[in-house]
């Protein structure tokens, strides 16, 4: 291709001007940190934020995986520097074990901030929803990824994403395991969607991303009515009393918060937080019946354990629970020895539960062409 255009000269030719109206970046003059891989997404992320007017850092990440991997963070260096953005290369070691694509996504998720941009584009987006509901999910995980400065390409379709490269005279990188159907969101890709499409006789991509952005919607409501109702959950009356689908949004928080539960999206499951997956929807259905005193305590997944006493629930980390017993205060039962009585009779399903809720993974090493 021909040499990288300057975004001056790339607002000139008019496609990525009227498409940079469709995103969602910061102001002009806010710093950005983009992920950017070398693939078409990543590379519209660069030009589009410094089109933007961000001040735009790129990272990198190599996991060296592949052959010619050094090259790639040479093609990103050079968009980089050509459209006046900073640039970071970050190497990493893939830890040995199964699952490569679970093991390098976290490798990089290690290696970027945590408030990170990706090329996500509509496409990715429609795939997410797909996935995530074959693996289980509930209203959350149908909501996909959240619109904002992370995601900032959501509304945009794949093939904008290679036209503003071109328009750019940008060259790509093409990941070879984008193809490999050993990922379920390359068969998603490659053979579920264009069924849909088949059998619906129109585009199902705007159509799934629609469904997330009506399911976040409903889904930022419930959280902020379940926090209104039940500040603190480990108040086990209050989540005993509260509606079902309300408490076991509760529940969910509070877990995520203690980093009870799997890490998201290959993020570091050493780091508490909302980016982490939620809990299964058989263990918040078990720390309602705790909470309900139903029973007086539960393993959860991962070893913890919640338990009822004197009115308040309690997680125990696998690490405490390895440090001998300490003797309970005088007239304060153990929960393990003796259930409270029940708050409110019946014990608490969990109407909204997410089996899964994972945030979007990428595919390969590289991920998903971003």
């Amino acid at each position: 291709m021909t040499r990288p255009a300057t975004p001056d000269a790339i607002a000139e030719g008019g496609l990525s001007g009227s498409l940079l109206r469709r995103c969602n970046f910061p102001l002009a003059g806010s710093p950005l940190v983009c992920a950017v891989s070398g693939g078409p997404d990543s590379l519209a992320l660069l030009v589009l934020s410094t089109l933007a007017g961000c001040r735009v850092t790129v990272v990198h990440v190599d996991h060296g995986l592949r052959v010619g991997s050094a090259g790639e963070a040479d093609l990103v260096a050079a968009a980089a520097a050509a459209l006046g953005a900073q640039f970071r290369g970050v190497c990493v070691q893939v830890a040995p074990g199964p699952n490569l694509e679970a093991r390098a996504r976290a490798a990089r998720f290690a290696a970027l901030p945590p408030a990170v941009a990706t090329g996500h584009t509509m496409d990715d987006q429609a795939e997410t929803v797909l996935c995530n509901l074959l693996r289980g999910t509930g209203p959350d995980g149908v909501a996909g990824m959240r619109p904002g400065h992370e995601h900032p390409l959501l509304a945009l379709r794949r093939s904008e994403t290679r036209a503003v490269c071109e328009e750019a005279g940008l060259r790509w990188v093409e990941d070879p395991t984008n193809d490999d159907p050993r990922h379920l969101r390359n068969r998603v890709r490659h053979e579920l969607l264009p069924m849909c499409a088949e059998l619906a006789g129109r585009d199902p991509v705007p159509l799934l991303a629609r469904l997330a952005e009506l399911a976040a919607l409903d889904a930022g409501f419930l959280a902020e009515l379940a926090a209104e109702i039940v500040p603190d959950p480990t108040v086990a009356r209050d989540v005993a009393l509260a509606p079902e689908p309300l408490a076991g949004r509760a529940i969910r928080r509070w877990l995520r918060e203690l980093g009870a539960t799997p890490g998201s999206g290959g993020r570091p499951s050493a780091v508490p937080g909302p980016d982490r997956q939620p809990p299964s929807l058989a263990d918040v259905r078990r720390v309602l019946a705790v909470a309900a005193g139903g029973a007086v305590g539960t393993e959860l997944a991962g070893g913890w354990r919640v338990q009822r006493s004197a009115g308040r629930l309690v997680a125990t980390p696998p690490a405490a629970r390895q440090s001998p017993p300490r003797s309970p205060a005088p007239d304060a039962p153990d929960a393990f020895d003796a259930p409270d009585a029940p708050d409110a009779p019946g014990m608490p399903g969990d109407a909204s539960g997410d089996a899964s809720g994972d945030a979007p993974g990428e595919v390969g090493v590289r991920g998903a062409e971003h």
